[in-house]
């Protein structure tokens, strides 16, 4: 593959480089990796996009969601990217894709790209690669990147690391009002939207919206919110309505936090966040990856089932090869 080439196809805006760097990215061969990793070096870190990321439950509308507010959005001349995580199965690793079918409408968008993605049993809602994602979206010349999680709990937190903002999308009536109280994904959200403010569900959608502001009031002040926010609010994603509003809401966040330093800093706090889960994500490969430490690995999970080790003195067994001393560390680091 000729990286360059496809690195000057790919800024330049053409929609078939960001879909083959995507695939690029995702892929698990060692000598693709190595490739995309000299694809991501060569792109202009200059080039960025709002990040938003969005979560709920299944059944929630995120994908009615996402197309109306995409087709809203590029409307207004903004080029809009999708990435999409389909939850994968267990056995085959495979999922339905069914993210792109259901966004027909805007996946027919000149000014649009939608990449659904297969989870792969990654937790956290995201696949492992979706952050490389963003920046080749970036790369590409999108405004705009919406990350849309699997949706299936309150662990899809994970998108927070990787996003500029938070949207969590509930339904009316679901039940689960006083989970506005509990800590998890409640207190990572920056806006709340009760969708399906609509027909019959209209007044049920309000009442929701209701409980949920005043769960939000409840919650801890954080220091990279402006006055007012978290918010919650009502929107209908059938009919179109409130989604002026929530974008309205979105951007005034996303400003005052670009005026105030702190959206720089939350990047470089992300930045750290994925270093490290690269850096364990690459231990584990190398624990699998060399012979010797492979079979070392299989013998002491051997005993850790036969209950002659315990897990956690298996695993410091298991890092001992791994171990430098302080002189080899400061040989290797800039």
């Amino acid at each position: 593959m000729d990286v360059p080439h496809l690195t000057q196809a790919l800024q330049s805006g053409d929609r078939r480089a960001l879909a083959r760097a995507i695939t690029l990215v995702e892929s698990g061969r060692d000598d693709h990796r190595d490739l995309a990793l000299k694809l991501l070096a060569g792109l202009d870190p200059a080039r960025q996009a709002l990040r938003i990321g969005l979560s709920g439950t299944p059944g929630v509308g995120k994908s009615t969601f996402i197309e109306t507010f995409g087709l809203m959005l590029t409307a207004r001349g903004l080029r809009v990217a999708v990435l999409a995580v389909d939850p994968s199965s267990a056995r085959s690793g495979g999922s339905i894709l069914g993210d792109k079918t259901r966004m027909e409408m805007l996946s027919r968008d000149a000014r649009a790209f939608i990449r659904p993605s297969p989870s792969q049993t990654h937790l956290g809602g995201v696949a492992r690669r979706t952050r490389d994602a963003v920046r080749l979206c970036e790369a590409a010349g999108y405004d705009i990147v919406l990350i849309e999680t699997v949706g299936v709990g309150q662990s899809e937190t994970v998108v927070a690391q990787m996003a500029d903002l938070f949207v969590l999308l509930l339904a009316p009536a679901g039940g689960d009002e006083l989970q506005g109280v509990k800590r998890g994904i409640m207190e990572m959200a920056d806006l709340i939207l009760v969708n399906k403010a609509d027909g019959d569900l209209k007044s049920a959608a309000q009442r929701t919206c209701a409980d949920y502001a005043g769960a939000l009031r409840l919650l801890r002040h954080r220091p990279q919110d402006m006055d007012g926010y978290p918010l919650a609010m009502t929107v209908s994603a059938l009919d179109a309505v409130g989604l002026e509003l929530a974008w309205d809401r979105m951007r005034t966040l996303a400003d005052w936090r670009a005026a105030q330093g702190i959206a720089a800093g939350t990047r470089a706090d992300q930045a750290r966040h994925w270093f490290r889960h690269d850096l364990r994500a690459e231990m584990m490969a190398l624990l699998t990856r060399d012979p010797a430490l492979a079979a070392r690995l299989a013998t002491l999970e051997n005993a850790v089932a036969a209950g002659s080790l315990s897990p956690a003195a298996a695993a410091r067994a298991a890092l001992a090869p791994l171990t430098v001393t302080p002189q080899a560390t400061a040989a290797v680091v800039p």
